[in-house]
């Protein structure tokens, strides 16, 4: 049974079901007719009973004859006709029968894979209501959306577009996106995803993407990308049958030939024996073993917050033994806070904060936003000129005072003297792994920042756990300087450690691994990771808040920016591979047996379609056995909520 024909049974699944009530109420009347003595009437209705099992079959079947392709269904559709031929109709019937009846319980049972992934598109809803004029509502289609526009949400309510809350406090319930089932608090400032259920209160969100852009659009979309590639295995099972398929059909008919012309048995039992190895030699088990478990596979993944982009990059995940991280945004939260504020002159933390929070609130830096986050208590303060001093920080005027912002080189650009006390502390704190920056009022010193990009409250837990998994060694690409590189690094527990590099280190570094360890995978969020991504055997994006470019270049999205779903990405890719794996020797051990069995005249025709039939569908029902993977423990993070470095 092929791939293919369990993508016909997407389209129209009822179909199979009904061929297979169609045929075996025929098979059945024709059986009760013919124990009344009707023996022509019972074979017309065994004959109809054939064509309602196998005319989808056989219709594709022969489109392929047409273009030179030997179809694994060409085997059993000749076992059939060779059966028929020996006036063997009722038997042929029953063998027909089977095959449709195994066909639709496979497709049935593929079935359950593909609604775990179609359901994802299934919780955006298509309606939203959009806020204009101050507080007016108006119900608007999603499709109508774009980035900027403010939607309204209430309780009970499913989030309409990816966004920002803008106003209100609530649960949300993120199971779709990241499989976690503990609801989400959010309130002003939160990023929130479409698809997604708001629990307790009425929000406004602020759109940050079209309809189509979404979280939930993109996995839906990968997925079903996902779906059309193809696995290693499988792809080796299709070339296989390519060749296998002219073996089979020359050897049934050396079976049927030989063994009479040197009088070893008579032509029947040698045309029945040939009959019954070719039922036996039908690899449908194994067209469908590698299919079924990539799409359970994928499905169970997706629906665990982790897409997989296709059969491919499943397996390969299920032999990586090594990982290489990004630093920032993906072990850290890639977003810096001010750790400490040193004080000079006399000046106070309200002023110095109030005054640089004036000057910074222009910037788009992430230190500036640093800078504007510490100053939300402190009465506000606006700059009356402000500006970028490009590779330096800022200058601006506030209440008439000149303010600078920013590294060592802007005041010494300035010919400000830095205070022996702040450079000490500098010093110290840049041993420490933080990065500093310093204020002057009207040319004076007035303050110096400490900022600090906190780990991950998961990272360590990740790293530990996938350590007990075997991977090793853990390794950190950073294009950060190596001390703050390697303090995260110690804590985190990875193995090694390579910092100062450009995209094109990261490639090197990443062929390095490779060389070393073959299977190597690489997790990253931003545009200079996308490089590495691909040079990788597997890519790893973190979907949540990657970039498009990195999620376009891996294969293989943590959603929601949750690095907890690595280990059961991992996890996942590994049973995956094992159910691949079982399914084939499965699959090929009966092929192999009823060859035997049949060669030998040990088993009968009817024998080889029950075994046969069986065999392929429990291959199916094998892989469905991953779509009640367990999720991963959850990781302990609480000894890093502080998640300083």
């Amino acid at each position: 049974m092929t791939q293919e024909s369990s993508k016909t049974f997407l389209i129209g699944p009822g179909r199979h079901v009904i061929s297979v009530v169609v045929s075996g109420s025929l098979l059945l009347s024709g059986f009760i007719v013919g124990q009344f003595g009707f023996e022509v009437v019972a074979e017309i209705l065994y004959a109809l009973a054939m064509l309602a099992a196998a005319a989808d079959v056989a219709v594709g079947t022969i489109r392929k004859l047409m273009t030179g392709v030997l179809d694994v269904d060409l085997l059993m559709l000749l076992a059939a006709i060779g059966a028929t031929l020996m006036g063997r109709v009722g038997e042929a019937a029953v063998l027909l029968f089977l095959f449709a009846l195994g066909h639709a319980l496979e497709h049935l049972a593929m079935r359950r894979a593909t609604r775990a992934i179609e359901a994802l598109g299934a919780f955006a809803p298509a309606v939203a209501r959009r806020i204009h004029d101050g507080d007016v509502e108006e119900e608007v289609a999603v499709t109508e959306l774009s980035p900027g526009d403010v939607v309204r949400v209430r309780s009970t309510e499913r989030i309409p577009i990816d966004g920002v809350v803008r106003r209100g406090e609530t649960g949300i319930d993120q199971s779709p996106i990241t499989g976690e089932s503990i609801p989400l608090r959010v309130q002003p400032g939160v990023d929130v995803f479409a698809g997604t259920l708001n629990l307790d209160a009425v929000i406004d969100i602020e759109a940050t993407s079209a309809a189509g852009e979404t979280l939930m659009a993109r996995m839906v979309r990968m997925v079903e990308e996902a779906r059309q590639r193809q696995a290693p295995t499988e792809r080796t099972a299709e070339r296989f049958t390519r060749i296998y398929v002219p073996m089979v059909l020359l050897a049934v008919a050396l079976l049927i030939v030989l063994p009479p012309t040197f009088q070893w048995m008579g032509w029947s039992e040698s045309a029945a024996r040939a009959m019954t190895v070719l039922v036996g030699a039908s690899p449908c088990a194994l067209a469908i073993s590698t299919p079924a478990a990539v799409l359970a596979g994928i499905a169970r993944t997706a629906r665990g917050g982790v897409l997989v982009k296709g059969g491919g990059a499943l397996e390969e995940l299920g032999v990586v033994k090594t990982i290489a991280f990004d630093k920032t945004g993906t072990l850290t939260q890639g977003r810096p806070t001010m750790r400490n504020v040193v004080l000079a002159g006399g000046f106070t933390r309200e002023l110095v904060l109030g005054f640089a929070a004036a000057v910074e609130r222009e910037s788009t830096h992430p230190l500036a936003r640093a800078v504007v986050a510490a100053s939300e208590n402190i009465d506000r303060v606006d700059a009356s000129s402000s500006k970028v001093v490009p590779g330096f920080g800022m200058e601006g005027l506030v209440d008439g005072r000149r303010v600078l912002v920013g590294g060592r080189g802007l005041l010494e650009q300035a010919s400000i003297e830095i205070p022996e006390s702040l450079t000490q502390a500098a010093d110290a704190a840049s041993a420490e792994g933080r990065t500093v920056a310093f204020m002057a009022i009207d040319l004076e010193v007035a303050a110096m920042f400490e900022f600090v990009d906190a780990a991950r409250p998961e990272a360590a837990a990740v790293i530990q756990r996938l350590r007990d998994l075997g991977i090793r060694p853990m390794v950190m690409l950073s294009g950060d300087r190596r001390e703050p590189a390697e303090r995260i690094a110690d804590r985190l527990g990875l193995d090694e450690v390579r910092a100062e590099l450009l995209p094109e280190d990261k490639i090197a570094a990443i062929a390095d691994l490779r060389r070393d360890h073959a299977h190597v995978a690489m997790v990253g969020d931003g545009v200079n990771d996308a490089p590495a991504l691909a040079e990788a055997t597997v890519g790893i994006a973190m979907g949540g808040c990657g970039t498009d470019v990195a999620l376009e270049a891996a294969d293989v999205a943590l959603m929601a920016d949750d690095l907890s779903r690595l280990p059961f990405a991992v996890q996942a890719a590994r049973r995956t591979r094992a159910i691949i794996l079982q399914n084939v020797f499965a699959s090929m051990g009966m092929v192999v047996l009823l060859i035997v069995l049949g060669s030998l005249g040990i088993t009968n025709l009817a024998t080889a379609v029950v075994l046969h039939e069986g065999s392929t569908v429990l291959v199916v029902l094998n892989a469905l056995r991953l779509l009640r993977l367990p999720d991963e423990p959850v990781l302990d993070v609480a000894s890093e909520r502080d998640g300083s470095v």
